[in-house]
């Protein structure tokens, strides 16, 4: 073998996505990418078996829409769980839960246009008339921009503004959340809870930035405060769309005799934040311990 042929540069090792940077397999990034693919088999397997009803092809198309609404939330929710719960690996995760949010944004385009028979004139004009449509398709727009530019070469040669368009998902997902809303039309308590839910993640992120404290009774008021909004959002969305008055809304999250409130479960959810900075806080105050010198008796 020559000098010349010793010294080329050998193929970079193919990256997959259980795999971290060092090429190691990674336990989290395996349970999240296998995570991220339940969703499309389930439903897959569903339309196989004939079990999604009269009409399968637009259950395929809510279903889409509505887990890319939810890993679009997963990924907000890394940043507060990574540092709430001290657990820096999180962030291993944050660029395939964007990526999944943007194939399942895609599957749900693709499979519109199938339940159109792929009149892409007639696609074009119903995203252009129908104002729901329009704003889902530039929420898919913005999720496609991101998507594109998640790579590493991106982060590089973008710089500074490559924060600054990743700040867009934070627009995109209002855009989204609108979108579901509005295709739901009667029954609104699934974008009800994600709104709740989006809700709670800004409302942390804006104690981050006016460095309030993030102690246990903190985010047990975050939770509190959200699910109250939650229960707010509710009313004023069937009071506006329906005309059913907002005292009915609220006193039906006091009746739990039938199905339980969007509010109550943005509570539950809320309350897994103060509950987790109360585990960290223990153990680290029990590491303390641990680790403190013991003194020997005196003599």
């Amino acid at each position: 073998m020559t000098r010349t042929a010793s010294l080329a540069p050998r193929p970079a090792p193919r990256i997959w996505p259980w795999l971290d940077r060092a090429g190691r397999l990674s336990w989290l990034k395996l349970v999240l990418f296998l995570a991220c693919l339940a969703p499309a088999c389930e439903l897959a397997i569903a339309y196989r078996l004939d079990a999604l009803g009269a009409k399968p092809v637009t259950a395929l198309i809510h279903g889409t829409g509505e887990w890319a609404v939810r890993f679009l939330l997963a990924g907000l929710a890394i940043t507060p769980l990574r540092r709430i719960a001290d657990w820096p690996k999180l962030i291993l995760v944050r660029r395939m839960l964007g990526v999944t949010t943007m194939a399942y944004a895609l599957a749900h385009l693709a499979l519109y246009v199938a339940d159109q028979n792929f009149d892409l004139v007639k696609v074009v004009s119903e995203i252009a008339l129908r104002i729901y449509l329009t704003i889902g398709f530039v929420a898919l727009a913005g999720l496609i921009a991101l998507g594109a530019t998640s790579t590493d070469a991106a982060i590089r040669n973008m710089g500074p503004n490559w924060h600054r368009l990743h700040r867009l998902v934070y627009t995109i997902t209002v855009l989204g959340l609108v979108h579901y809303f509005l295709q739901a039309k009667i029954d609104v308590s699934a974008p009800v809870f994600w709104t709740g839910v989006f809700l709670l993640l800004m409302g942390w992120r804006i104690m981050r930035k006016f460095r309030l404290p993030e102690r246990p009774w903190a985010l047990l008021l975050l939770a509190i405060a959200a699910a109250l909004l939650t229960a707010g959002l509710e009313a004023a969305w069937y009071g506006l769309a329906s005309g059913v008055p907002a005292s009915l809304v609220l006193a039906a999250n006091l009746d739990f005799s039938g199905p339980i409130r969007p509010a109550w479960w943005v509570l539950a959810v809320g309350l897994a934040l103060p509950v987790t900075a109360l585990v960290r806080t223990s153990r680290a105050a029990a590491d303390v311990r641990g680790a403190a010198p013991r003194l020997s008796p005196r003599a």
